[in-house]
């Protein structure tokens, strides 16, 4: 199998190159749902109460793998996060059943366990591993990349993958349609970011929003199906720095992979 660098970009949304069609496009997409999920909450399962700030949704109907993994106490979430206090999501899933890891380099300990379900990496996830020659300066290099850590923690799969990583999402989510890692995932819920391109994506305006859909695009490619779209109005209203299109800056998505079965 061969190496892919780049992702397949989409065909421009409209006859010339254009923010317009580019931005139109692409919100229509991220604002409907591909697919009907009827179970959306945790409150279905015991000692469990609805207290989180933000839509973190993931499908829990049975025609889905997830549900049965929760009842069998064999679901692993991976959580991807930066300075965040609002752990809600997370203990919701270990008090679940779930093998719940945080990933958060501002933590004070290299790992700590809390509880029996929940444990806490001082890692940053990003889309590249560190430098071998720079990492080596740096004793505590604590930025891997998605597989990486799989490979280190011996885990084949993610029942689901949640990340709020402040406008890294795009090229770690790049990353990981590149190497294939997003087939080990079973649900996506991430908070997307619209009022700048995001990190190390470059491009006028209407190439980065080109960009941004055509990476959902490859997750659809990929079989994963958009069944929640949240769009947070406490957020500035921005579009690439522009109060535009009457975007929020910053959205909640989350997708299922439809082969899991």
């Amino acid at each position: 199998q061969t190496v892919r660098w780049h992702i397949e970009l989409q065909p421009w949304a409209g006859p010339t190159p254009s923010l317009n069609y580019e931005a139109s496009r692409f919100l229509k997409y991220i604002s409907t749902s591909q697919i009907s999920c009827e179970h959306m909450n945790l409150n279905s399962l015991k000692g469990y109460s609805e207290t989180t700030k933000k839509p973190w949704s993931i499908c829990l109907d049975e025609r889905f793998s997830l549900i049965h993994r929760i009842r069998s106490k064999k679901c692993r979430l991976y959580s991807l996060g930066l300075g965040n206090d609002d752990n809600q999501f997370e203990l919701s899933m270990a008090n679940s059943g779930c093998e719940v890891h945080r990933f958060d380099p501002s933590i004070k300990a290299a790992h700590v366990q809390e509880g029996r379900h929940l444990w806490y990496h001082r890692l940053s996830i990003d889309w590249r591993d560190p430098n071998p020659a720079i990492a080596a300066h740096k004793l505590h290099s604590n930025t891997k990349k998605l597989g990486t850590v799989l490979n280190e923690f011996g885990h084949q799969k993610i029942d689901v993958l949640k990340a709020d990583v402040e406008s890294a999402e795009w090229k770690i989510l790049e990353n990981l349609i590149l190497e294939d890692v997003v087939e080990q995932i079973g649900q996506l819920v991430f908070e997307v970011h619209v009022h700048w391109p995001g990190f190390e994506v470059s491009g006028n305006e209407s190439t980065v929003v080109r960009y941004w859909y055509s990476l959902l695009r490859e997750l659809e490619l990929k079989d994963f199906r958009l069944f929640h779209t949240y769009k947070d109005l406490s957020k500035p209203q921005m579009f690439l720095k522009k109060e535009a299109f009457n975007a929020s800056s910053c959205y909640t998505l989350s997708w299922v992979n439809t082969r899991w079965k």
